[in-house]
């Protein structure tokens, strides 16, 4: 079984959005062909409440979808077909924006004022890109979590991974979407579809992702905890990784371990039209959109 390489790795980047939100993002409106059919991705974490207390209000989307999973604290969502709740510690929000959709996420810190949480934007194929939206709100317990023989942790969002499905479906990006927590000294390796981009988010401990040409990348649990270890190899907090091709991803943790999102899904190959939160694929429909924003005909009558 081929093992995928690390084809690179950056840190997310400190980023304002909506009124005023500190977050940190590892990639968005750039190349959207190398995540294909991924878009964006925030990494929204603060201890300041002040940093986050703004939110992100009344905003547009189309084209796309967005997938929000909370760690701490909790968000409260609304939007322009009448839709609201509130997303805890462990909960995930699929909201399938479709033709358009009006909406708002407030955020707000646990008892000790800490907010965490993530957003990935996934694009529509041009068929789905003017279909009806459509919310599937996940409660943390529904989320299968399976725990191996070594302690290792995978939590299913979405897809089909050991033997467990995750409770999101009827995704166009077809998505695996895992949140995955290794110990200490430990190696593991995960099959991913070698037709789906994949790419790995670091956000606790460290670790090292490694192929069959970086042997010295693959060590015994002795050599990991002892001195021989070069943290320097070692990517940590706020990591992304980008994979090639391959069967399956292999990695070992970091003297603290390592905790990490894995998320694969098969590409559109389509043109892409994007600015803000609207992703079509011509410019023509780019205008139309904003166009039906300006003439109050973005949420379309049958959408109600």
């Amino acid at each position: 079984m081929s093992i995928r390489p690390a084809i690179s790795t950056s840190l997310a980047s400190p980023t304002l959005e909506g009124a005023g939100v500190h977050l940190h993002r590892a990639f968005g409106f750039n190349q959207p062909e190398l995540f294909d059919p991924f878009l964006l991705f925030d990494d929204f974490r603060n201890d300041d409440p002040d940093a986050f207390a703004g939110g992100f209000p009344w905003h547009p989307h189309r084209g796309i979808e967005t997938i929000t999973y909370v760690l701490n604290g909790s968000v409260d969502h609304s939007d322009s077909l009448g839709n609201s709740g509130k997303l805890n510690s462990g909960d995930i929000q699929w909201m399938t924006a479709g033709a358009g959709i009006m909406h708002q996420e407030m955020p707000t810190g646990n008892v000790k004022g800490q907010m965490h949480g993530f957003q990935l934007w996934a694009n529509l194929p041009g068929s789905l890109k003017m279909t009806s939206p459509r919310y599937q709100d996940v409660e943390g317990k529904e989320i299968p979590e399976i725990t191996d023989d070594d302690g290792t942790i995978v939590k299913v969002i979405t897809g089909e991974f050991w033997g467990q499905r995750g409770p999101v479906d009827g995704i166009a990006a077809d998505p695996l979407y895992l949140d995955i927590t290794i110990p200490t000294g430990c190696q593991k390796s995960f099959k991913v579809d070698t037709y789906r981009n994949t790419f790995a988010y670091i956000f606790e401990g460290a670790g090292k992702f490694v192929d069959a040409s970086s042997p010295k990348g693959i060590l015994l649990e002795k050599e990991v905890l002892g001195k021989e270890l070069n943290i320097r190899d070692m990517s940590g907090n706020r990591t992304l990784v980008q994979f090639g091709t391959g069967e399956e991803i292999v990695v070992r943790a970091g003297p603290k371990g390592l905790r990490f999102l894995l998320v694969a899904g098969t590409p559109i190959q389509e043109p892409v039209a994007w600015h803000g939160p609207i992703v079509m694929n011509t410019k023509e429909e780019l205008q139309q959109a904003f166009s039906d924003l300006r003439n109050n005909r973005f949420i379309k009558p049958n959408d109600h």
